[in-house]
């Protein structure tokens, strides 16, 4: 499959589609498979596996070829290669034997496509499922058009891997939440596309299903691709890609749990857990801060002074024991994190707050192992400034002016 990163940035260039950035929510396969099969749109029968023994198994119950592809979240498996065996991440097998021989080549290795970092991306579970004999390719997807404010659909009759050269020929039909695909839109397509009656009937509905799965379920980006149309007649989509936003995370609970992360994200998504808005940089400067503006200005300015910061880490509107607790632990774990500048702004949340804060989060993790600046300004803080001077804390300097604080933590991390 041609994932949305690999084909959106050719409708950006091209279109003008997806000029904003949305947070969203990543589906493995399996998982958008399960989720079209509640919605009555057809994909295959397929079986996730953790050991090459399950997928003798699974292969062996299915009794015909029948393909295993790697689950990671992002796309070019096709096109992949395993550091162990060189071959791709889409495989198809003709026997068990042979399910068990690649699954043990696939299984606990790293594939490398276009979309993953460069060492690839470790590969724990594989989706098993018969294989299919395609007449048609088509590429369907959903999404927002956000220069028109409303969603659009996306269609192509050179699906698969030809998507992505072809991207000027996608038929483009606007339409509103509200009324769904219109009967004109619907008879359009069925012209453009030269179906017949029965297959429109049967296009119609995964179409009218997906617009409802878009709406119900808060979805960025529904992308079937390809959808096929079987030498059988039939027509069942063999790959998906599924985003939906995260905004929604408090009505799509059950969805929200099926999220699983990179390796490298593991930090980003426990600090959102404690409501912390944390992006890993490559500098050697760790910074704490209270609000989006002043991280900004905090990073222009330490960069202005020759430093670089480590992260952009906003602790919001509040700091707690536990939150201070994990921006310490996530900035101190980091090996690249040479010294630590904490630039908090009192308003909402009181300058002594944040220093009673820091004090017990320093007390949690065992103390600051690097040099730290502290900044506090704004409501008591003067409280808090003396609170950290009487706590005779090790490595820590406190420091009213904002450019003499940037230029001490870039001074103490440059040697």
């Amino acid at each position: 499959m041609i994932r949305w990163r690999s084909l959106l940035p050719l409708l950006r260039e091209h279109h003008g589609i997806f000029k904003k950035h949305v947070r969203q929510l990543s589906l493995l396969e399996h998982h958008s498979h399960h989720l079209l099969k509640g919605f009555n749109i057809p994909v295959p029968n397929g079986f996730v596996v953790k050991s090459p023994e399950a997928a003798w198994d699974v292969v062996y119950n299915i009794d015909a070829p029948s393909v295993l592809k790697a689950q990671i979240l992002a796309g070019g498996r096709g096109k992949g290669k395993f550091n162990s065996d060189g071959k791709s991440g889409v495989r198809i097998v003709n026997s068990p034997d042979e399910a068990f021989k690649n699954a043990s080549q696939m299984l606990g290795s790293y594939l490398v496509t276009s979309q993953t970092p460069p060492s690839g991306l470790p590969v724990n579970k594989l989706y098993i499922y018969k294989s299919v004999d395609i007449a048609k390719e088509f590429y369907l997807a959903i999404t927002f058009d956000r220069e028109r404010y409303m969603p659009v659909l996306l269609m192509s009759d050179q699906g698969g891997v030809n998507i992505e050269s072809n991207v000027n020929q996608l038929q483009r039909f606007w339409f509103h939440l509200s009324t769904g695909l219109t009967p004109e839109i619907m008879a359009y397509i069925e012209a453009q596309f030269g179906f017949s009656d029965n297959e429109m009937r049967v296009v119609s509905h995964i179409l009218y299903q997906l617009v409802k799965l878009f709406r119900d379920k808060d979805a960025t980006l529904l992308e079937l691709n390809p959808l096929v149309r079987t030498t059988e007649g039939s027509f069942i989509c063999l790959d998906a890609k599924l985003n939906f936003d995260e905004s929604a995370k408090f009505r799509q609970t059950d969805l929200f749990r099926l999220e699983e992360h990179l390796p490298e994200e593991k930090d980003e998504y426990e600090a959102s857990q404690l409501g912390l808005s944390y992006i890993r940089l490559d500098g050697n400067i760790g910074v704490i801060v209270n609000g989006a503006g002043l991280a900004m200005a905090t990073n222009d300015l330490v960069t202005s002074y020759g430093g670089k910061c480590a992260n952009f880490l906003d602790i919001g509107g509040g700091a707690t024991k536990k939150t201070l607790s994990k921006a310490f632990s996530i900035l101190q774990g980091n090996s690249h994190v040479k010294g630590l500048l904490i630039n908090i702004y009192g308003g909402i949340v009181r300058c002594d707050m944040i220093a009673d804060s820091i004090l017990a989060a320093s007390a949690a993790t065992g103390g600051f192992n690097i040099p730290v600046v502290i900044r506090l300004q704004g409501t008591n803080c003067e409280k808090g400034s003396k609170l950290i001077r009487k706590s005779g804390l090790d490595n820590v300097l406190l420091e009213a002016d904002f450019e003499e604080a940037a230029k001490k933590i870039v001074k103490l991390t440059s040697n």
